[in-house]
């Protein structure tokens, strides 16, 4: 594990927040929503059908086949620099100036441009300035539109439905890098999923199993105000979109790093050659480096589908139990499993919260763990919200009605059951339903007088529900935003 400094435990790279503070910058936006806006737009898509056009032209009597089997030659290879022009010319037209610094390898010198950080769809301006090098994508995705551009960058398919899509990716991947035929470049974004510039998260390894000497190619958007990063938390593809050509000059730099040539131990060690990569883009980036993953990304994104309490901190929270130890024991398990009505109903301060979980109060990121549940800085959090986050995360995996039956465990009485309060708060932080919605269902589900119902209870109704059908049977699945260019 990478060691980070102490401040970044709570620095999230998957949240970025975007709003207009500044009266002035208000003013602007909406004069240029009216005044440049629908002029940029109109270019930009005159721009776009016209390289799609090209695109089309290029691709004109060329299979799938023809596309994986040889590289382009002759006027289609040529034409990718009218291409990439066009291209260039729609970012020039958003109002996004591009600067090129150092020079592109060749692809005899580094068959792999290993590109970071990725914080955005506008990253796809790589693929103009490096020529349409190859990309990696989904073939599922090729049946669209940008598909014909993409397509044109001879790129690396992979196929969901293959259950081996990973180890073809990585088989395609080494064979392209060490074909003797001149294949374009390959593009690779390491990290996997966008960021938000705060630091380098963990590389994959699929740029480095090859072997093949790299370059880093490093992207920075240097501008006053960030409207271009598009993480899983935070403005959408429009609203970012909207405020970039609201802008009245936006800048990109895309930096060439020297070549990176692997020793024998980084070739026959991916994860070290990807390590030692990483490193030498930190420090020409001047970012720090994190020890978060693409996979941290899935459960982020799991936590938020089902309006988890505190979602957006969830990858923190992981970070700060595996820092103070709390991954090595069963005791939050063991918390919600004892004798109902044990947890406490009422806030809990910073000593108790120590005393309960067994770990060590002068422990800084104790208190770091405990201060994400506590984001006005009360001193008391509702423990029954911090254990329902360990419980999600000591089995990100499990069925939603095994979290469910997990939020009855910590929510219930003595008597064996939850209240209408309670029920409201466990079905909108598991199923992220409606508080309205779960009142009406309380009502129906409780028996006679009593005020309160049991997981039994809910299980017996939800079951006679065909809205609840797929919580029995289905395990969460990672969500796949569409993140690379």
């Amino acid at each position: 594990m990478e060691q980070r400094s102490d401040s970044l435990h709570l620095i999230n790279p998957f949240v970025h927040k975007m709003e207009l503070i500044n009266p002035l910058d208000k003013v602007k936006t909406a004069v240029f929503t009216v005044l440049l806006l629908p002029f940029r737009v109109f270019v930009i898509c005159v721009l776009l059908l016209l390289a799609w056009f090209l695109a089309c032209i290029g691709l004109f009597g060329l299979t799938d086949d023809d596309l994986r089997s040889r590289p382009m030659k002759g006027w289609r290879r040529l034409l990718k620099n009218l291409i990439c022009l066009v291209g260039r010319c729609s970012y020039l037209a958003g109002g996004m100036s591009i600067r090129v610094i150092g020079t592109q390898a060749r692809r005899d010198e580094a068959p792999i441009l290993v590109v970071a950080p990725h914080t955005t769809f506008l990253d796809s301006v790589i693929v103009y300035v490096t020529n349409m090098s190859s990309v990696i994508v989904r073939k599922e995705s090729m049946d669209n539109y940008v598909g014909k551009l993409i397509n044109y960058t001879q790129p690396i398919y992979v196929w969901r439905e293959d259950p081996n899509s990973r180890q073809n990716t990585i088989k395609a991947i080494k064979e392209r890098a060490n074909s003797s035929e001149d294949w374009p470049q390959i593009i690779i974004f390491p990290e996997g999923t966008c960021t938000n510039r705060s630091c380098l998260i963990t590389f994959k390894h699929g740029a480095f199993y090859p072997g093949v000497p790299v370059q880093p190619v490093c992207i920075r958007y240097p501008n006053r105000l960030d409207t271009v990063t598009w993480t899983w938390e935070g403005p959408g593809v429009l609203k970012l979109l909207w405020l970039t050509l609201t802008q009245v000059h936006s800048a990109c730099e895309v930096e060439f790093l020297p070549v990176y040539v692997p020793s024998p131990e980084e070739r026959a060690n991916a994860k070290l050659y990807a390590h030692n990569v990483r490193n030498v883009m930190s420090k020409a980036l001047g970012l720090p480096i994190s020890d978060y993953t693409y996979d941290d990304c899935k459960v982020l994104t799991r936590a938020k589908e089902i309006n988890l309490p505190f979602a957006p901190s969830i990858v923190d929270v992981e970070k700060l139990r595996e820092s103070v130890g709390l991954n090595k024991t069963q005791i939050e398990e063991k918390i919600a499993t004892s004798q109902p009505g044990n947890i406490p109903e009422n806030s809990i301060n910073y000593v108790e919260f120590c005393q309960r979980l067994q770990i060590q109060q002068s422990h800084p990121h104790a208190h770091k763990l405990f201060s994400l549940f506590d984001p006005r800085s009360c001193g008391v959090i509702d423990f029954r919200e911090y254990l329902l986050c360990a419980l999600f995360l000591m089995k990100p995996s499990q069925s939603q009605i095994d979290l469910v039956r997990s939020a009855f465990k910590i929510y219930e009485s003595s008597s064996g059951g939850v209240t209408c309060r309670f029920f409201r708060q466990i079905l909108h932080h598991t199923l992220a339903l409606p508080d309205d919605v779960n009142e009406v269902m309380f009502s129906q589900i409780r028996k006679g007088t009593l005020d309160y119902i049991t997981f039994d209870d809910f299980v017996t109704y939800a079951k006679g529900k065909a809205e609840f059908s797929k919580i029995f049977s289905q395990n969460f699945e990672s969500c796949e935003k569409p993140k690379q260019p």
